[in-house]
């Protein structure tokens, strides 16, 4: 194709207006979601950035073709439909290789996009802070340099940025492979900082002993709604997928006085670019310091299990084992969507299982939530009292440093403090200072974890 054929393209069609094309391979026979969930997907992620999908279809596709994936008779009925309806833009909702796309752009005379550059192009225009900004524009500029095949050398580059969805030709972009290496070898230098900024800004948060909560789980789960209701804040929170794309972090008290920071992240999704995970690598670091994990699941969809795999395998990647880590507790989300026996079900499986159900949206299971938090960080702590004179400032301030001071009372020669403290703490603290701890009033026990089995929810 030539480059006057390329600028004709948005003549033919508008460059707003999609065909979402979900292919169904001989290998999608094993996949847990129907395709019918799929393609709904897709077009959620084509609204995502506005664009106006005319056409959405499934195709079945038995041999897939090495040059386009897609048969020769999809093809044809792809570029009539093209033809018809006016439209400039094709999103194949699977990984194409460099060659298939430019082979398909070639065929139907239409801008065509992957999954991978739909997703890319969602967080290129939801990145707010400069950090995500920098994250993406890795992301991108690493998937660009795996696009850049012999054939399309001769194309020039129409304007700047990284996006996919651009001007004529901007999906066939003649880029030198030193000019992108040498950006992104800067990117990653850059984002070490941020890296590196974080780790500090812990470090500040550890020296105030406030637990980090993380709220992770699959895009439009309703993470950003649960965390609005649950620090009173308004973080923007909306049905489309990737409403939340950069960490926000705000300080709340529980309703038993213990403050926590909660940290709202960029959810998940299936078939999540590689390159992305690693890029929000720095982000994702909050999740994997979290002392406790709120996987969110919208049980109201009825690929929840699919999507709870999803997550787990992304948080695998990051080295937590959604089984075995104490810290993960599943909350089921969306509650007020379900109805009569699904209800009733789904209530009775997270009493059985240790989940907790709630709505996000109308604030029921709240404080069951709240309770399970606190109790889940008070979880294989002690709490004891001390009476200490207040003379010895250091071994005060030790306690408020290292444990969590639950209770004060001062008279006129002593504070009398009630704190949890780990185990190994308190044998610091009885090593270093010469006091002995008594068993507090009141002592708080963690119930147990859940030993019956998960089981699969299906509403």
């Amino acid at each position: 194709m030539t480059t006057t054929e390329l600028g004709n393209l948005e003549a033919r069609g508008s460059s707003t207006r999609a065909f979402v094309l979900h292919p169904v391979l001989p290998e999608d026979r094993n996949d847990a979601r129907e395709p019918d969930s799929r393609l709904e997907e897709a077009v959620g992620l084509a609204a995502a950035i506005d664009l106006d999908v005319a056409v959405a279809r499934i195709f079945r596709v038995m041999r897939p073709r090495p040059a386009t994936l897609l048969g020769t008779g999809v093809v044809e009925e792809v570029r009539a439909a093209l033809e018809a309806e006016e439209i400039g833009l094709v999103i194949v909702d699977h990984a194409l290789t460099p060659i298939q796309q430019r082979n398909l752009e070639r065929d139907l005379k239409a801008k065509v996009i992957d999954r991978t550059g739909l997703i890319l192009e969602i967080f290129g225009k939801r990145a707010r802070t400069r950090e995500g900004q920098l994250q993406v524009e890795l992301a991108a500029l690493t998937y660009q340099r795996s696009r850049l095949v012999r054939s399309w050398t001769h194309l020039e580059r129409q304007r700047g940025g990284f996006g996919f969805l651009g001007g004529p030709g901007e999906s066939q972009i003649e880029m030198d492979r030193r000019l992108i290496s040498d950006r992104i070898v800067k990117l990653k230098t850059e984002l070490e900082e941020v890296r590196r900024t974080r780790g500090l800004h812990r470090k500040a948060r550890e020296k105030v002993p406030y637990p980090v909560v993380a709220l992770v789980g699959y895009t439009n789960a309703g993470k950003s709604t649960l965390f609005n209701r649950m620090a009173g804040a308004d973080v923007f929170a909306k049905d489309l997928l990737f409403a939340t794309l950069d960490p926000t972090m705000r300080s709340i008290t529980l309703p038993s006085n213990r403050k926590i920071i909660l940290s709202d992240t960029v959810g998940f999704i299936s078939d999540l670019p590689h390159g992305l995970v690693e890029a929000f690598r720095a982000t994702l670091e909050e999740v994997m310091a979290a002392d406790i994990i709120l996987h969110v699941r919208d049980v109201s969809h009825p690929d929840t299990e699919a999507q709870k795999a999803d997550v787990e395998s992304v948080l695998r990647d990051l080295g937590i084992d959604p089984e075995t880590d104490d810290r993960v507790m599943e909350v089921l989300n969306k509650l007020d969507q379900l109805e009569g026996e699904d209800r009733d079900t789904l209530l009775r499986l997270a009493r059985r299982t240790g989940g907790i159900a709630i709505s996000a949206l109308t604030g029921d299971g709240l404080d069951t939530l709240f309770d399970a938090i606190d109790r889940r960080m008070v979880a294989g702590r002690e709490v004891v009292t001390f009476d200490l004179p207040h003379t010895d400032g250091a071994a005060i301030a030790w306690l408020y440093g290292k444990g969590e001071v639950l209770e004060r009372e001062d008279d006129e020669d002593h504070v009398h403090l009630r704190v949890g403290l780990e185990p190994a703490d308190l044998a610091r603290f009885e090593d270093r200072f010469p006091y002995k701890a008594k068993p507090g009033p009141g002592q708080v026990t963690a119930r147990p974890r859940a030993e019956t089995a998960r089981q699969p929810w299906h509403p």
